[in-house]
């Protein structure tokens, strides 16, 4: 959870009254965020300095660490936390954010080129006109940049903010790809040329910016923006040039997001331009700004329109626990920056319209407009239900008899993550990715959390693999998760429990885990029958690649297949360094419910 650090008078100052340290701590905690410390400036170098405590002065200002949800972008700084409470308690109605009518021949433009797509393909733009600055605004200002470059941003891997004089640079503007040699500025805060090249050997030394040179050095091209005059602006998403640097004086700034995600790219551009734009001489608007990509296509941003979605009255009721009229919902949704409009339908059934603005792009489903509605309601006043009885669910409670009858039978139970690698799911196991199967995870945090599994074998044998040492037999098994692609869901995707038991040793053989397979079927209810008939279950033979071929099996359950077993491809087991042969089996135990 990001802790955003403001100082105590001015957050007072901006919430129009003061608070005693208790009662704050108990606004925070009415709208779902905590002061986790409170401190001094002093105090928090003497603390990186590894001095000595000393008791603070009366002079010093006073710090509050307030710790916000992560994917509350908006509350990153002194700005939207205040407003966000101001609202909270009623005392400023739900700003409405505008983008400014300009026709297209007057507004500012950024030129895409093509070769931005080796590199970093995307670009938005957007302007705030008259604002005014102070010292505390400006630190805020780039406070609220450092927060998202370090949260939502990424490190700068998927977003990197510029934010520029617009009234020391001149449209129309180009986003570049150009090799390292030819770019060619005087970097922020510096007052010498660099070549890129020479700048990424002059940073390397820098403890601030260093941590962001591996996302480019390697590329033959460098993305950088240019003005009118062939002037740099960025070298993104390193530096800003020191030509177009922002300062007390600026009246008019121009932010640039560079990105490799535009979804996020957006949501950060939103998040500065409606922060900020309570400063501008027109208060709450945004001068937009045209992007025109070399395939023609033009778009005009920030985008500050607002996001419709219906959600009825019964789920949020439901789901809060606190039977609330139409008119109480509404009134709590305004609370938390949401508008909401109720109708009835024919049916007697109440829905609410909800308009999501710009700064709440965490509301992306209905259970987020129930979440506000309970905070916004209170915690501590939903009356606490005791129920007569807790059922467990059918499937879990199958799930953990048949764990307790493959346990009985001597297999040892196991537990493996539901992420792995791409390679362990497909290549180790002799499969190929027919891009219909598998859920890829779009930014993996490292290499063995690219794929949500598709089968409990992977994490099996890397289990056998890391405890090879292990006298043998080993006999283990698991009962859990996998996930399949599902267009027919609303997430794209869904879930299948699976049973998967392994025999380990010298004398692993197919009757082994036969034998197992019999024995599930068994304590399930389940008959053998001949082929053909769909009252109990048999096997036939079958051609997977993971399995030895004349030695494995599909099952055959009620005619459908739902699941596989045999004795494990040798050369699966050489990709899992398994140096004794093993037996497999794999059911989907959804199947018989």
């Amino acid at each position: 959870m990001p802790t955003v650090s403001v100082g105590r008078d001015r957050l007072f100052q901006a919430l129009g009254r003061t608070y005693t340290e208790e009662e704050f701590e108990d606004l925070c905690f009415k709208f779902g965020i905590e002061l986790d410390d409170v401190t001094t400036e002093k105090a928090i170098i003497r603390k990186e300095r590894h001095l000595e405590e000393e008791e603070p002065s009366e002079d010093e200002e006073v710090i509050y660490k307030i710790e916000v949800p992560a994917n509350r972008y908006d509350l990153l700084c002194l700005e939207g936390l205040a407003q966000a409470l101001r609202i909270f308690n009623g005392l400023d109605p739900v700003p409405t954010y505008n983008v400014a009518s300009i026709n297209k021949e007057s507004m500012l433009k950024m030129h895409v080129k093509a070769e931005t797509a080796k590199v970093r393909p995307y670009v938005v733009c957007a302007v705030l006109r008259g604002i005014t600055f102070d010292e505390v605004r400006y630190n805020s200002f780039i406070d609220l940049q450092d927060r998202l470059h370090q949260n939502i941003c990424r490190r700068r891997t998927l977003v990197a903010i510029g934010t520029h004089d617009l009234d020391t640079i001149e449209s129309p503007f180009t986003y570049e790809a150009l090799p390292p040699p030819q770019i060619n500025f005087v970097p922020l805060k510096q007052t010498k040329n660099f070549k890129a090249d020479e700048l990424m050997e002059f940073y390397k030394s820098d403890l601030k910016l260093k941590k962001y040179l591996h996302i480019i050095e390697n590329s033959p091209v460098f993305p950088v923006i240019y003005d009118r005059n062939r002037t740099v602006l960025s070298l993104p998403p390193i530096i800003n040039g020191a030509h177009s640097a922002i300062s007390l004086k600026t009246k008019n700034v121009f932010i640039e997001c560079t990105a490799t995600d535009l979804t996020k790219a957006n949501i950060v551009l939103n998040t500065m331009v409606t922060m900020f734009s309570v400063y501008c001489e027109r208060k709450f608007e945004v001068e937009p700004v045209q992007v025109i990509y070399p395939d023609g296509k033009s778009y005009i941003c920030p985008d500050l329109s607002l996001y419709l979605m219906a959600v009825p009255l019964s789920y949020i009721t439901s789901a809060v626990g606190v039977p609330l009229p139409a008119h109480e919902v509404a009134r709590l949704l305004n609370k938390m920056q949401l508008y909401a409009k109720h109708s009835v339908s024919e049916k007697s059934e109440t829905s609410f319209t909800i308009s999501v603005p710009p700064t709440r792009s965490d509301i992306l489903h209905p259970c987020d407009v129930a979440e506000d509605v309970a905070i916004a309601y209170g915690y501590n006043e939903i009356p606490k239900i005791k129920f007569p009885s807790l059922k467990p669910q059918p499937l879990n409670q199958f799930s953990d008899l048949i764990r307790a009858e493959i346990a009985m039978v001597g297999y040892t139970e196991v537990l493996t993550w539901i992420l792995c690698s791409y390679k362990e799911n497909f290549t180790m196991l002799n499969r190929e990715d027919d891009k219909s199967t598998a859920a890829i995870n779009g930014n993996p945090r490292s290499a063995d959390f690219e794929v949500v599994r598709t089968s409990l074998m992977p994490g099996i044998l890397k289990t056998v693999g890391h405890n090879k040492d292990h006298p043998k037999p080993i006999k283990i098994f698991e009962v859990g998760d996998v996930v399949l692609l599902n267009e027919t869901k609303d997430v794209g995707a869904s879930n299948r429990r699976h049973l998967a038991a392994l025999y380990c040793g010298a004398t692993s053989g197919f009757e082994l885990i036969h034998g197992l397979v019999d024995r599930i079927m068994e304590v399930t209810g389940v008959p053998f029958v001949s082929p053909g008939n769909n009252t109990g279950y048999y096997i036939q033979s079958s051609d997977e690649p993971e399995f030895l071929p004349g030695r494995q099996a599909s099952i055959i359950y009620k005619g459908k297949e739902i699941g596989t077993f045999g004795i494990v491809h040798p050369q699966v087991l050489d990709n899992f360094d398994i140096p004794d042969p093993c037996s497999f089996v794999e059911v989907n135990i959804e199947s018989f419910l």
